[in-house]
């Protein structure tokens, strides 16, 4: 909790960020995330809410990459690729946890050599830190005893209305990008860098997700149904390699709450997905918080992220991770009202 009587709930279980209770424009507490309220659901249904996901957040082509000459073979479980670190990512491990005050959480994990085949021991510490201007601060460290790759995101669900029956289709949505990555029938990037100009693509204006998320013209969203694609940050220098985590990476603005979300990171990109799997397929009645079943397109993931199948783009900021060195992310979610 922060002084403002704001409230984070998250489980050790996935590391995952359960509830986030924030104040609408009447003062209302209002729950902006996605998610189950019991373990036992967290266990038997196959989910990604809220979770701190790793080893390598997102796809990698054909479930395996090459690493100094060889070919690392990881495990399948998205068609021939390999999702989220694999069929037993870090989501679905449980973490050491150390609440340091009231304000504070810290999550550890040790991922043994070929967890999911990935090589090298790889310790990992998370930490979640809710300030008093309503931001969820997350910052991500890993070190390995072997060369590998690692890239990790936090998987939250938002819906700033709070109520996870209606769709956010009303949401507003900025990112601030000039590119994106456009992917294949199956979201694996082909290797372009595509100007979002002149495409739906283009958020570097806030608008409505209902402008475009059924322009099925556009084959991307076609492929999609609806958005689910790495953006390239501004807030990203190529140059440097840097992110600048003190310009706005993107935003989501909810007209009925009033409720804002500003995201920061320095990573270079920042996957987009618009729930448009919710409310369909394995599990999709199963009840949810509240015992709601939750529809299509009733959230938005922010992931800040490497980009999809780095690995095999050497011209892309790198994933790779060497025994001197510390891999670093910072994401934060930012919360207020207008």
């Amino acid at each position: 909790t922060n002084q403002n009587g704001m409230e984070v709930t998250i489980t050790n279980f996935g590391g995952r960020i359960v509830s986030v209770m924030v104040p609408d424009r009447q003062g209302t507490e209002r729950d902006v995330v996605l998610a189950f309220d019991n373990i036992q659901s967290y266990l038997t249904q196959s989910s990604d809410f809220g979770a701190t996901i790793g080893r390598y957040a997102n796809r990698i082509g054909n479930a395996q990459f090459p690493l100094d000459g060889q070919t690392i073979q990881l495990i399948a479980n998205n068609g021939p690729h390999c999702l989220h670190g694999g069929p037993q990512g870090w989501q679905y491990k449980v973490f050491d946890a150390e609440q340091r005050n009231s304000s504070t959480l810290t999550l550890s994990l040790t991922s043994p050599d070929g967890d999911m085949n990935f090589p090298g021991t790889v310790s990992v510490e998370v930490t979640f830190k809710l300030t008093n201007d309503n931001a969820i601060d997350i910052n991500y460290y890993a070190t390995t005893d072997k060369k590998t790759v690692i890239n990790m995101t936090n998987h939250s669900y938002f819906n700033l209305s709070g109520d996870p029956t209606k769709s956010t289709v009303n949401h507003l949505l900025y990112v601030n990008a000039d590119h994106f990555t456009p992917s294949d029938i199956y979201y694996i990037p082909t290797g372009e860098i595509a100007t979002v100009e002149g495409t739906p693509f283009d958020f570097r204006e806030a608008r409505a997700l209902e402008e475009m998320i059924n322009d099925t013209t556009f084959e991307q969203i076609k492929n999609a149904g609806g958005v689910d694609h790495n953006f390239c940050l501004n807030t990203y220098n190529m140059d440097t390699y840097r992110g600048d985590d003190t310009q706005v990476a993107a935003s989501l603005y909810s007209p009925e709450t009033g409720i804002y979300l500003e995201v920061f990171t320095n990573e270079p990109g920042i996957q987009v997905y618009t729930g448009n799997f919710q409310g369909t397929g394995a599990g999709a009645d199963a009840p949810h918080k509240l015992g709601l079943i939750y529809p299509k397109h009733v959230s938005v993931c922010l992931e800040s992220q490497k980009y999809p199948d780095t690995p095999h783009h050497a011209d892309w900021p790198t994933a790779n991770l060497k025994p001197e060195e510390t891999y670093r992310s910072h994401c934060v979610y930012k919360f207020s009202v207008r």
